[in-house]
């Protein structure tokens, strides 16, 4: 097999952390003797790593949102739907820009220099919640920051995918996207419990004042994760090399000739946008819907659980992916995810908190089904496209989607609960109807 269009690189440096008998300017993954296996999983777990973190700065807002007004700012209902909005606007714009790098920067860089800019949400947001007199639109600038983790998966999964042969793209990248994706369970899951005290070496930051009494650290969910990514920094400076294809910005255009750039941005905008969005505004959906109950439900006490899901099933279902290809699973989350959405509608606009269980299983099996999607969908990819183009349709695909927070919040400030959930059944239907018709079907223009 030719060596395909892999850029030459400087000798020395390179070559002494993969075998040696694998030259990097000639990187080939379908070609055993250009590759190197332990060398390219090295590259997905540092990328991998970095990625959970990025998706941690993405939801910080999300996990910190339905605090505020508990330590006294004065924030309606729709600020807050927009301010956990705002990320998913920010990173879908972002990654608009970061499916252009990996062919262009390479992956040290690229994953090197996220890391970096993860810093700056972070404390920013450190220091924002410390004072209730912080400006809404200084809330704004800090939640489109925390876009910068939303953007880097754009980046990070292209360019992981110039690293594994196709026939085990379904494993490596539903490993990547579903440990990357824990980043929004984690966060919303750590949130609830390091809020509750000093942590160790920051002291000194006195907690803020809750205004039913009491004391809380909100500030501890920015502070938290700062030396996780710290080491992250290192250790894409240390072990990761570039080995990316070339492209420059005008030839990666090429990719919306096709038409099929077009369909599976539809389809992954239903399963990621669904996950992403529905991931956001899940704890405000909770809270607004059943916080008038007596013996109401904590949000964060169970945001945190439908990313999990999705996060689980979308790793789990990569090696099925491979084994029966991804169009026949994207095909059964289209109707997994369009029938358990219809359900979950039923129990918005509640009359009794009873009726909070059914709908976080309604929740619960959305999820489930959206991670099926994301790794179906990410094994359809680079078996539908030439590998360069596979990338860069990865990258743009996950641009889309990420808008994913930003719809389903702008949509909630508009409209009930109950009409979105509605308006998302139909979406989905038809975007599993152009999975089958496509992709699953025996005879499908573009089988996978």
């Amino acid at each position: 097999m030719a060596a395909g269009p892999w850029p030459r690189v400087a000798p020395g440096g390179t070559m002494a952390i993969v075998n040696p008998s694998v030259d990097l300017a000639r990187w080939d993954p379908e070609d055993p003797e250009r590759w190197d296996k332990r060398f390219a999983w090295r590259t997905l777990w540092i990328t991998t790593y970095n990625l959970t973190l990025a998706f941690c700065v993405w939801y910080l807002v999300s996990a910190i949102a339905p605090r505020l007004t508990t330590i006294g700012y004065d924030l309606t209902d729709a600020q807050l739907y927009w301010l956990v909005a705002v990320p998913g606007l920010s990173g879908g714009l972002m990654r608009l820009i970061y499916m252009f790098l990996p062919p262009i920067v390479g992956t040290r860089t690229l994953v090197g220099g996220s890391a970096t800019l993860l810093l700056l949400p972070m404390l920013g947001w450190t220091f924002a919640v410390r004072n209730v007199d912080t400006p809404y639109w200084v809330l704004l600038l800090l939640a489109a920051a925390c876009g910068v983790g939303g953007g880097a998966f754009s980046g990070f999964m292209p360019s992981t995918s110039y690293f594994f042969p196709r026939r085990m793209a379904g494993t490596a990248l539903g490993l990547q996207a579903g440990l990357g994706n824990f980043g929004v369970s984690l966060i919303q899951f750590l949130t609830p419990w390091v809020v509750g005290f000093g942590l160790l070496g920051v002291t000194a930051l006195t907690p803020q004042e809750k205004i039913d009494g009491g004391h809380m650290w909100l500030h501890n969910a920015g502070l938290v994760l700062v030396p996780w990514v710290i080491l992250g920094m290192v250790l894409a400076a240390v072990f990761l090399r570039r080995v990316p294809v070339e492209a420059n910005f005008r030839q990666q255009l090429d990719i919306f000739r096709d038409r099929h750039t077009w369909y599976m941005t539809a389809i992954y905008l239903m399963t990621f946008g669904a996950f992403s969005g529905f991931a956001a505004q899940l704890g405000l959906i909770i809270k607004n819907e059943y916080g008038s109950f007596a013996d109401a439900p904590d949000p964060l006490k169970y945001a945190f659980l439908g990313p999990l899901v999705g996060s689980a099933t979308r790793a789990a279902w990569g090696p099925l992916c491979d084994r029966f290809g991804g169009a026949v699973w994207t095909f059964v989350a289209g109707v997994g995810m369009t029938v358990s959405t219809l359900v979950t509608a039923f129990f918005l606009s509640p009359t009794s908190v009873d009726q909070f269980g059914p709908f976080l299983i309604g929740m619960l099996v959305v999820f489930f089904f959206a991670g099926i999607g994301n790794a179906g969908t990410f094994k359809q990819m680079p078996m539908i496209f030439a590998r360069r183009q596979a990338g860069g349709v990865i990258g743009f695909t996950s641009s889309i989607a990420a808008f994913g927070p930003f719809l389903v919040g702008m949509a909630l400030s508009a409209v009930s609960p109950r009409a979105f959930f509605f308006g998302a059944v139909v979406y989905f239907a038809a975007c599993t109807v152009l999975a089958w018709t496509q992709y699953a079907r025996p005879g499908a223009p573009r089988p996978s």
